[in-house]
């Protein structure tokens, strides 16, 4: 059983958490502020520290620096009411396992909990992260672990011990050269050259000089014989990367080579034998290529004799963290940065990400991370996402909803672009309508629009005060309650029904925030970071309301 200490000056917040945890099974200790947490720390072995920052005397971040120091093993999670970026680079520096700002979902802290004990300490979840990427680099620097990519590499071993052609086909940045790297690093041939051309990177003349080398005097300003490629890559590999975007003419000269193993140099007479494996790539399709005229059929079918997919990083989101982690440490020591951790909530957004540019952006995302960092840890806020690449699927959920408007009980939008109902607005002012609309119902009466609310005066008061309506006049009733009479507005989650015995406000407000985000998630195709950009709100601000309502991947 692990045993826990939980220390917050809050009396109600102590009682609460051990309550909690002990329904979980765990064993539980309480302190009531931070030096009595450090002298049971130097009395007990625990396995997780639970603690809030802003106490007297000897505060959370003071008591987390001395457990490290006196438990190393022990995992410590900080809460606090007042959470800042400051606060959590601080605590993450200091060897923090995570930082959970108040008020937190009950389901969050219990998942942080169990993933805390789990790797117990911080160096303990990179280890675990490192042996998998390790284990993931089965074929040079490819990573994963997806179902997705041990396909790839089962297939790249069986395809590396033969000598025929290879077609590798995929989106950019999904690491086809990767692939073809680690085929010939596998392959009998692996003693030999791999030599790497670009066939989209130059124009015609120039391609064919550089595949096939020219003698002297070919060409203005051939002044001596220069070998090409083919002659470079005998007896190895030549991979041939953007292979659709050769010209017809140079496709003829390519398949001659791979069909006779023969060519001759650009202003040369002679016939050269070249032994080299063929690997090409494209993120075209090529079949719909050569149906459309642009690509030579037999050519296809000489290059094509083995053909590897690679599935966009979309498709195989679970290699994200491994993908992440690698990057991670790779520009950590490129850069000499001591950057040691992505956050969880830093990996959420990730997840969510639909990555356009694939591992290559991912990689970008990372090193650019990595080098602006001034802390040990990736934070949500120090990702840049490449938000240009979704905006025209985004403007299409906007122009939609612009030509869809909402209904008259509807809030309208800011104006941001990307936004279609600002949430914390919407849920204001349907209180506000709410708060009014009983009011007007039973004519100022304080302790009867409490009850007709399902509310308690004090809450009534604390909410009248919040929207400035303590202090309703007579005519701002009267008007409010023509408005009602008037029924203008169609019933809905925006508009909820009165009854007899009025509403549930709490219910109302809750039902209205449920209905504004699963609509959003809906507008954005089931992509939350969308979806929380729709509504004017951060991700984690999207995560927390979310989970009132259950778990965040039931929606």
């Amino acid at each position: 059983m692990a045993g826990i200490l939980v220390v917050d000056d809050d009396l109600s917040m102590r009682e609460f958490l051990e309550l909690m945890l002990t329904r979980e099974g765990y064993e539980v200790t309480l302190a009531s502020g931070g030096q009595e947490a450090l002298d049971r720390a130097a009395q007990t072995k625990f396995d997780l520290v639970i603690t809030d920052i802003r106490m007297q005397e000897v505060d959370g971040i003071a008591v987390l620096k001395k457990v490290k120091t006196i438990q190393p093993d022990t995992v410590v999670i900080l809460i606090s009411a007042f959470a800042t970026v400051e606060t959590a680079v601080t605590a993450m520096k200091e060897g923090a396992y995570d930082f959970i700002p108040k008020p937190f979902q009950i389901e969050e802290l219990k998942a942080v909990v169990r993933s805390a004990l789990a790797h117990r300490t911080p160096e303990a979840e990179r280890k675990v992260l490192e042996e998998k990427v390790k284990e993931g680099c089965h074929f040079g620097s490819l990573v994963g672990l997806s179902p997705e990519m041990l396909k790839v590499y089962d297939l790249v071993k069986r395809a590396a011990q033969t000598p025929t052609n290879i077609l590798i086909s995929g989106e950019s940045g999904t690491g086809k050269e990767l692939a073809a790297r680690a085929i010939h690093e596998n392959s009998p041939r692996a003693k030999e050259k791999f030599v790497a051309i670009n066939c989209g990177g130059m124009p015609e003349q120039l391609i064919e000089s550089e595949l096939f080398g020219y003698r002297k005097g070919a060409f203005t300003g051939a002044s001596m014989d220069k070998p090409g490629l083919f002659e470079t890559a005998h007896k190895g590999t030549i991979f041939l990367d953007e292979i659709a975007e050769l010209s017809l003419p140079m496709q003829v000269k390519l398949l001659r080579v791979a069909q006779d193993k023969t060519y001759r140099a650009v202003g040369g007479t002679e016939e050269k034998v070249v032994d080299v494996r063929f690997i090409a790539a494209t993120n075209k399709d090529l079949e719909a290529e050569v149906i459309a005229g642009k690509f030579r059929e037999d050519l296809y079918y000489r290059l094509n004799v083995i053909n590897i997919h690679l599935p966009p990083l979309r498709e195989r989101k679970s290699d994200i963290p491994l993908l992440a982690q690698y990057f991670l440490e790779k520009y950590s020591r490129a850069l000499n940065k001591d950057v040691l951790k992505i956050s969880a909530y830093a990996l959420d957004i990730l997840a969510n990400y639909d990555f356009p540019g694939n591992v290559r952006e991912l990689e970008n995302i990372i090193e650019r991370s990595v080098a602006l960092e001034e802390s040990c840890i990736i934070l949500p806020e120090s990702l840049t996402l490449a938000s240009f690449k979704q905006q025209r699927r985004l403007s299409r959920i906007v122009e939609t909803n612009h030509r869809s408007p909402v209904s008259p009980a509807e809030p309208s939008s800011t104006s941001s672009e990307n936004v279609w109902i600002n949430l914390e607005t919407s849920l204001d002012k349907l209180e506000k309508n709410l708060l009014l609309a009983a009011m007007a119902k039973v004519e100022g009466n304080r302790q009867t629009a409490a009850e007709l609310l399902k509310t308690s005066p004090r809450s009534l008061r604390y909410r009248l005060a919040k929207h400035g309506l303590n202090d309703l006049t007579s005519r701002e009733i009267i008007q409010h309650r023509l408005q009602i009479e008037e029924g203008a507005n169609p019933a809905g989650p925006l508009n909820p029904v009165w009854t007899d015995e009025g509403l549930d406000l709490d219910q109302a407000m809750l039902d209205a925030e449920k209905y504004l985000l699963e609509e959003a998630i809906k507008k954005a195709g089931k992509n939350k970071i969308k979806a929380a950009e729709l509504l004017g709100i951060s991700f984690r601000s999207f995560r927390y309301r979310i989970s009132k309502f259950g778990d965040i991947e039931s929606f």
